[in-house]
């Protein structure tokens, strides 16, 4: 009688504990439904939410101008030369503004944001740090037109809004940019422009570069060179106003 009896309680001890277990599991379930994991109708298997249903928005703009940024990169470092001193020994006589623009463009690049192959961009002149902004020299134009180059290689599209809707035939030459802004399109599809400013030191130039958000004004990237005073002399000695060549001395 006695072994029954205590057969009878392990039994009963065993079942509790079953759903002791069971009642845990059902709350742990529960929890985790609470927190976001997904189960199935029955509430046996438990399933990860999807990274779309779980994180945060994704933000695409920044995102794919980071990819886009990414791939410039790993262009850029494949046609690198192999021997880093390849270029180390370049004569700075041989030299142009285009190999300085190419620099100040791959730190631009290293900061670049939100900026990709769907965000149209235009380039303006640069400007004397110290001026009132209205006005730009041969150096200043003559970078803005070297980084149009830089700027349409590295994907992005590029307006021109000089370009005019006609082409002027004249005996002098036929044209189809201009500077008079009546001639012009006023409303172009432009989200970000690329400008800076120069400050002139004794041994050269000083560039500031930035890109920024037509709309939003601020700024998406932005870097700094220099132009030998060699570069900038070859520039302006070439200056002509009324067919007289200026000569710096």
């Amino acid at each position: 009688m006695k072994i029954q009896i205590i057969a009878f309680l392990l039994i009963g001890t065993l079942s509790g504990c079953a759903a002791f277990q069971g009642d845990a599991k059902l709350a742990s379930t529960a929890k985790h439904n609470r927190s976001g994991v997904m189960v199935d109708k029955k509430g046996d298997n438990q399933v990860e939410p999807s990274v779309e249903s779980a994180a945060e928005p994704i933000d695409r703009p920044y995102q794919a101008s980071l990819d886009f940024t990414q791939r410039y990169q790993q262009k850029l470092r494949a046609n690198m030369p192999k021997d880093p001193q390849a270029n180390s020994n370049t004569v700075l006589s041989s030299k142009n503004i285009n190999d300085y623009v190419r620099g100040m463009m791959q730190d631009l690049v290293a900061n670049l944001q939100y900026v990709n192959q769907s965000t149209p961009m235009a380039v303006t002149s640069f400007v004397n740090l110290q001026s009132d902004f209205a006005t730009s020299n041969v150096v200043g134009n003559q970078l803005a037109e070297s980084f149009v180059h830089e700027v349409h290689k590295f994907g992005i599209p590029v307006v021109d809004y000089k370009a005019t809707d006609f082409i002027r035939v004249t005996p002098q030459g036929d044209f189809i940019l201009s500077r008079d802004f009546s001639e012009l399109k006023a409303n172009l599809p432009i989200k970000y422009v690329l400008t800076g400013t120069l400050v002139e030191q004794q041994d050269g130039m000083l560039v500031n570069v930035r890109i920024v958000g037509i709309s939003s004004k601020a700024v998406v990237a932005s870097a700094q060179g220099f132009l030998p005073a060699q570069i900038v002399d070859a520039l302006l000695n070439q200056s002509i106003i009324d067919n007289i060549q200026l000569v710096k001395e």
